[in-house]
């Protein structure tokens, strides 16, 4: 007989997303009874390991597809996890200056554009012309053509996070409070059924049984909603992102402007957090059937999606014709071509680090994740931003955006919902929550 365990809460995936959302409730509701399970044996292997991702919290500063109203959210909830992550394990992140380049006139004028508006919201940020730049960042001028006009928006507090190690220690907070709190780790979830006025969870450490669940397993998340009759208009597009590596070219990140029309990052060098000598650049990126990278057993977990159904396969089909995206999918395409892809994507890297060389770059093998694009197979077109699907005392989170920079941020308002959800007998304790992040971040 399957062991059965019971709990008020059940989350589901144990990466940065759930983690947080753990130690939320655990230090701020009265929620008594959680259980996260998680398929791995360790906790934040997936897209929040710190070789899957470029490592940064966003805030909207430098990020210049962000309108003013997302980069006022986005840089709330980045606060969130400087206030937690400051007076903690040095290990957990690295502050470094940050900066995003424009190069030639068109994208000067925009960036200074960018630069009036924004600047109220991010006071520390500073306008940086050529030689400011040169004593920042010496390759990005080496070697650049006099004539070529560059401009920057940089601001000293980057921080390089280790999302991996922020979520073990979210596990490890939570354990600090007095609460009744159970892992369940290489427990793969199986099913979700909705009997009467609880959750059931199959799994392959026996059934759990929840008054309320949340789903924080990414694109899994959609499978575990159509299986329970929510989200079934919408598929995945899973965009596979890579990195190569370069030793001692960067001292800080250095972002380049935005596509608007894209959701996925514009190339960028980062310091890597666990090595600072290392500079990724990326992320490459390509269209993978795939909903976790290097799995191809999730080949059919992405056929489980609505994205295989006719109006999943048009809505593909639609999106990729549009010649902006099939531009870009091309583009990535080619730097995975074996010797030739180097060259393209140096072509490319060089708009940072014009003297970076053939022999300079490494593809990082094995290194990076799958973000799931979601897209509603009703108007055929992706939803830019997060997706997230609510139902009867269940959430599911499928794409945080901007992903791990806003997991306080979502933690808060998911177990705020829950809290709801469970009702009578059950609060979310503002105060304290207020004292240990709102204080700190308004000081």
């Amino acid at each position: 007989m399957e062991k059965e365990r019971e709990c008020e809460v059940a989350i589901v995936g144990g990466g940065i997303t759930g983690t947080a959302l753990l130690y939320m409730l655990s230090r701020y509701s009265s929620v008594r009874k959680i259980i996260l399970l998680e398929k791995n044996r360790r906790f934040a292997e997936i897209n929040s390991s710190s070789e899957n991702n470029s490592q940064t919290l966003h805030f909207g500063d430098i990020e210049t597809n962000y309108s003013f109203e997302k980069a006022k959210i986005v840089k709330e909830a980045a606060e969130m996890v400087v206030s937690y992550v400051k007076g903690r394990n040095r290990d957990l992140f690295r502050v470094t200056h940050k900066m995003v380049l424009a190069v030639g006139q068109e994208e000067v004028a925009e960036l200074r554009d960018r630069y009036e508006r924004f600047k109220a919201l991010f006071p520390n940020l500073r306008l940086l012309g050529r030689k400011e730049i040169e004593l920042l960042e010496p390759r990005v001028v080496a070697g650049r053509e006099p004539g070529e006009e560059i401009l920057a928006l940089c601001s000293e507090d980057g921080y390089a996070v280790n999302f991996q190690k922020l979520s073990e220690s979210f596990v490890l907070d939570s354990l600090k409070e007095e609460k009744e709190v159970e892992f369940l780790l290489s427990a793969r979830v199986k099913e979700i059924r909705r009997e009467k006025d609880f959750y059931l969870l199959v799994a392959d450490e026996g059934l759990v049984r929840a008054r309320a669940v949340a789903v924080a397993a990414g694109p899994h998340g959609l499978i575990f909603a159509q299986s329970l009759g929510y989200g079934t208009k919408s598929g995945i597009l899973p965009i596979s992102g890579g990195f190569y590596r370069a030793e001692n070219v960067l001292r800080g990140k250095v972002y380049t402007m935005q596509v608007d029309k894209l959701p996925f990052a514009a190339i960028h060098g980062d310091p890597d957090v666990v090595d600072p000598r290392e500079t990724r650049f990326g992320p490459t990126a390509k269209v993978l059937p795939l909903l976790e990278r290097g799995s191809y057993r999730t080949f059919f977990d992405f056929l489980r999606t609505s994205a295989f159904t006719l109006d999943g396969v048009w809505s593909l089909l639609k999106i990729v014709s549009d010649w902006v995206i099939l531009k870009y999918v091309i583009k990535n395409l080619a730097y995975d071509l074996p010797i030739l892809g180097k060259w393209f994507f140096l072509r490319d890297a060089r708009k940072i680090v014009p003297l970076l060389k053939y022999a300079d770059l490494s593809y990082l093998r094995g290194v990076g994740g799958i973000r799931p694009q979601v897209v509603d197979t009703r108007t055929k077109k992706m939803e830019m931003g997060s997706a997230k699907i609510i139902g009867d005392k269940a959430i599911f989170n499928i794409t945080p955006s901007p992903g791990a920079s806003v997991c306080l941020k979502n933690a808060e308002e998911d177990a705020k919902m829950l809290v709801g959800f469970l009702g009578e007998g059950h609060r979310f304790k503002e105060d304290k929550f207020k004292e240990d992040f709102l204080a700190k971040i308004n000081s």
